[in-house]
C-alpha cells in the first residue's frame, strides 16, 4: 500500500509501465466536469471510474481484495477513510473470488486505518486488502483500475 501526494507522484510512477499514464489523467482532469461513470484509458489494461458513494460506518465497510489489478484510489470532495488488512492475514471469506468483476470480499476486520484526502491518493496491491468508503455522506472520488 502506499499513500501519498498527487503532486509527488512522480517516483511512484517508475513502479508500473501505467501507473505514468494514470497519474498524468489525475493531475490534467477537472473532475468536477466529468461526469460519475467508467472512462477507458487504454481498454481493459487501464480505466477510471469516478464514483459517487455514500460514506459508511468502520463497522460496515468489507475489506475486498483484486487479483487481476491495483487500484489507485483517490477522494476528490471529501477525506476518506480506508481500513487496511494485509491478505496473507485475511480469514473469513465473506464472498469467494468473483472473476468477472475481480474481486473478493472478506469479514475480517483492518489492522489499520488511512485517512486520504483530496489531493492525495493510496494504492492498492493484490497483497493490500482495502475497505473503502469509510465516512459521512456522499462524496466523489476515483478509483484508477492498473492491470497487473
Amino acid at each position: 500500500m502506499i499513500l501519498d501526494s498527487l503532486s509527488n507522484s512522480a517516483t511512484i510512477e517508475q513502479l508500473h509501465p501505467l501507473f505514468k499514464k494514470a497519474f498524468d489523467y489525475l493531475k490534467s482532469t477537472d473532475f468536477s466536469k466529468k461526469e460519475a461513470g467508467k472512462i477507458l484509458l487504454d481498454g481493459d489494461n487501464l480505466y477510471v471510474t469516478i464514483a459517487e458513494p455514500v460514506g459508511k460506518k468502520e463497522n460496515d465497510a468489507k475489506i475486498e481484495t483484486h487479483f487481476k489489478y491495483i487500484d489507485i484510489q483517490m477522494p476528490l470532495t471529501a477525506t476518506e477513510t480506508i481500513g487496511w488488512k494485509a491478505v496473507a492475514d485475511l480469514k473469513k471469506t465473506a464472498v469467494p473470488y468473483d472473476e468477472k468483476n475481480d474481486i473478493t470480499f472478506f469479514d475480517d476486520i483492518p489492522s489499520a486505518h488511512i485517512d486520504v484526502t483530496p489531493g492525495n491518493f493510496a494504492i492498492f496491491f493484490p497483497e493490500d486488502g482495502h475497505a473503502p468508503c469509510i465516512g459521512n455522506g456522499k462524496f466523489r472520488k476515483v478509483i484508477v483500475k492498473v492491470r497487473i
